[in-house]
């Protein structure tokens, strides 16, 4: 307790809290909007539950790997070299799941572009189960929780702080999660680019897996800038929509 009191009483700390909580909750982005397009898929009446528990088990597992911060430390370590480069267990993680962030966004990508009617027999279903959708977001959270928990142990070694930070974090992606996955929902043109982020995010992973660092600094202000882009063609449609309805089949306009 007096450790607790006098970590609270340090400034520095604070800071150190509140640069965290900003950090994980960028990072929580790609968790997050994983899930949202992952539930979409679902039955309406299954999404919020799916959502929840998803991000439930995302808080579960970072709180888990506090608990295992010792080791946590470890996984960076060297395990073996392939041609000259050192692969630790954090690598092969970040490999393994940026592999399946390339290989989940591109046949999403593929079936919201597929113009066939008559998809083949053996082409996958639109629909998931809830159980199938489940076992997805588990395998995104294990990576996302890795990653999470790394950065927090490379900018603070105060416990206290990472698990304020990370139960802060997870609660603000509870109370996103389901305007987000609404928004998305309404908005099918988003889908498109929410895959496109999940696709870079996939290849920066595979990329950091082989000791490529890339910052994610230069990729969300992109993104943010593509959506906003995209906000404006989503008011220019409703614009043309608009003027469209006021004016009859005859190229006149309408009367009033």
């Amino acid at each position: 307790m007096t450790d607790l009191l006098a970590l609270a009483a340090d400034p520095t700390a604070w800071i150190a809290l509140v640069t965290l909580i900003a950090m994980e909750v960028v990072l929580g982005i790609d968790n997050l909007i994983f899930i949202s397009i992952l539930t979409n898929k679902l039955p309406e009446v299954h999404r919020a539950r799916a959502r929840r528990i998803g991000i439930s088990l995302a808080l579960v597992m970072r709180l888990a790997l506090l608990g295992m911060v010792a080791l946590i430390v470890k996984a960076t370590a060297p395990v073996f070299a392939v041609l000259g480069h050192s692969f630790s267990w954090r690598d092969l993680i970040l490999l393994a799941g940026g592999l399946f962030l390339i290989w989940k966004a591109t046949k999403e990508i593929h079936h919201n572009t597929d113009t066939d009617p008559h998809p083949d027999v053996f082409e996958p279903k639109a629909s998931i189960g809830f159980a199938a959708a489940i076992g997805q977001i588990i395998v995104l959270d294990i990576v996302f929780s890795v990653d999470s928990i790394i950065t927090a142990v490379g900018m603070t070694e105060h416990v206290p702080i990472m698990v304020i930070a990370v139960v802060v974090t997870v609660g603000v992606m509870m109370v996103a999660a389901t305007p987000l996955a609404n928004f998305i929902h309404n908005n099918p043109t988003l889908v498109m680019l929410a895959l496109g982020f999940l696709l870079l995010i996939g290849t920066m992973l595979v990329a950091e897996a082989f000791g490529a660092h890339m910052p994610k600094g230069y990729i969300y202000p992109a993104m943010a800038f593509s959506v906003a882009v995209e906000r404006l063609n989503m008011r220019a449609r409703r614009a043309q929509r608009k003027r469209r309805a006021g004016t009859d089949a005859r190229g006149q306009p309408a009367a009033h």
